[in-house]
């Protein structure tokens, strides 16, 4: 079972707990009515009905053709490159993030559409190609003017080029760092216990207070942290 399952599994218990708690037992309208929550649990899990129709809707419409998002594609590997053994942007989807995120903020359309076409303007003026299928030197070549731009002066005010390449690096690394290989390029590991050898000793002198030896080497030993504690009829710990 993974982690969202895990939790909605817990939630939807603690829920049908709170239902069977009052009548003391489970009756077979308890039951349908859990049955009933799960599948709508299920259903918008992590999404309100009004979210998954918009969701829908946008899946329907189309922004790029096919040459574009292979631009977008190409482009989003130059902006970040793959790295091994996770992959890069395209493994990662983030053309399709970006064309999702396009037709959700239609306000970026202009940039993104007039952004492509002048990549591919550039490229066959001075190479006599579409950007996609130049080389990468000569990819950067094109690209080394807008990304490294005047700071001081407002993204803005500057040019639809700069605005353009600007709006695309931000969404190659917000779609990338925040996929699931993304995620594992940083190394994040999510939440984890910490190892906690009880109060220092110091701070135990400072109170006139210690630990109880035989407590210490059953509580406080981390090489049994994975073990399962057992106890005696009389509430004793055991090991």
């Amino acid at each position: 079972m993974d982690r969202r399952k895990s939790i909605q599994t817990m939630i939807l218990g603690a829920g049908a707990i709170g239902l069977t708690g009052i009548q003391g037992c489970t009756t077979e309208e308890d039951a349908a009515l859990l049955d009933q929550e799960i599948a709508v649990a299920e259903k918008y899990f992590g999404r309100t009905p009004e979210e998954l129709e918009r969701i829908d809707e946008l899946n329907a419409e189309q922004l790029f053709n096919a040459h574009e998002l292979e631009t977008i594609g190409v482009l989003s590997t130059v902006i970040l490159p793959p790295k091994e053994p996770f992959g890069g942007p395209i493994e990662a989807g983030v053309p399709d993030f970006i064309e999702f995120i396009g037709k959700d903020l239609p306000k970026l359309q202009n940039t993104l559409l007039g952004g492509l076409m002048w990549l591919d303007h550039q490229s066959n003026s001075t190479f006599g190609t579409d950007f996609k299928s130049t080389p990468l030197e000569q990819q950067k070549q094109l690209l080394d003017p807008i990304a490294y731009h005047d700071v001081e002066i407002p993204i803005k005010k500057q040019t639809l080029e700069i605005q353009f390449f600007a709006l695309m690096r931000n969404l190659t690394l917000t779609g990338y760092y925040t996929s699931e290989i993304g995620i594992k390029d940083l190394g994040y590991k999510g939440n984890q216990p910490n190892v906690w050898d009880g109060v220092p000793q110091n701070v135990l002198d400072q109170h006139g207070v210690a630990y109880d030896p035989e407590w210490i080497a059953k509580c406080i030993d981390q090489s049994t942290r994975g073990d399962i504690a057992t106890w005696d009829k009389d509430g004793n710990l055991l090991t």
